[in-house]
């Protein structure tokens, strides 16, 4: 679902268009010359393969007076799509938790959704991305997973948000940006350019300060109630009480704070399977959402 004041056509995407449109121009300006795109080929040579370019990620347009989009679900249509998400939480003081053992990743989350072949967007913060570089590069380079944005620190973008630290307006958008650093320093090669609020808190104020990043606000409509929950039957029958078409999922990829996501996961997999569930990445709802396939 997008929200009734904005509209459904793609947008300016982040850093993938930018790619896009140098192949574009450099394509251009070969023509402009007289150059052949494609080299002759020798005879008896085998013909090279085609540049392959970049395909620009579906995103929203803006709201009005310039906010970011927000989008919460797909459409609720009989195709049976269903995107599992799962937040890769970090925040500053949690860093020397993790140098002192505690484990703010889920290596074995990551494991059970490659064995099932799950498609999953992963919301990375930029502390984590720093912290486990390895896998953020694993995740952002396997074709079953996206990777997109949670902030840089995981502070708050609206007063009284869980306990967060409150960060400054004038600090949100570089917050943003700052996560899309860390994830080319640790190599992610194409994050994309949804964000997702810690807590899942905004108001106004924050989607005009994020809209110049060009990102568009993912929340969701289905709480796994995985985070500090022990028990993974109980998560298990939430998000599938709760799953409906189109419906977005938000769960956890932290293991000390979130320890039966796992669990959860193995279970509600194969049920969303039986009852005629696809699982998706978050792209392909937003794509169905604008009209892009």
């Amino acid at each position: 679902m997008i929200d009734p004041v904005r509209s459904a056509r793609p947008a300016r995407a982040a850093r993938p268009v930018r790619r896009f449109a140098a192949v574009c121009a450099l394509g251009a300006a070969l023509a402009a010359c007289g150059a052949p795109e494609t080299p002759p080929t020798p005879p008896g040579a085998a013909r090279p393969a085609p540049l392959r370019t970049v395909a620009r990620p579906p995103t929203l347009a803006p709201g009005p007076a310039g906010l970011a989009p927000v989008f919460r679900n797909g459409p609720r249509t009989p195709d049976r799509t269903v995107a599992l998400t799962f937040d890769a939480d970090m925040t500053a003081d949690q860093g020397a938790r993790a140098a002192a053992g505690e484990h703010f990743d889920n290596p074995s989350l990551i494991a059970a959704l490659r064995s099932l072949k799950v498609p999953a967007t992963v919301f990375m913060t930029g502390r984590w991305a720093e912290q486990y570089p390895g896998q953020a590069r694993a995740i952002g380079r396997d074709p079953l997973f996206e990777v997109a944005n949670h902030s840089y620190s995981h502070h708050a973008f609206t007063g009284g948000c869980y306990g967060l630290p409150d960060l400054p307006a004038d600090r949100m958008r570089a917050d943003v940006e700052r996560a899309y650093t860390a994830f080319r320093a640790a190599g992610v090669p194409d994050a994309m350019p949804y964000f997702r609020f810690p807590g899942g808190c905004y108001d106004r104020r924050a989607l005009r300060a994020v809209a110049a990043t060009g990102v568009t606000a993912v929340q969701w409509d289905v709480v796994g109630g995985d985070a500090f929950a022990t028990d993974a039957d109980a998560v298990a029958r939430q998000v599938l009480d709760g799953v409906r078409p189109g419906s977005v999922v938000v769960l956890h990829c932290t293991r000390s704070a979130a320890p039966a996501t796992e669990r959860a996961v193995r279970q509600i997999v194969p049920e969303l399977r039986r009852r005629g569930y696809r699982l998706v990445k978050v792209s392909e709802l937003i794509g169905a959402a604008s009209g892009r396939r």
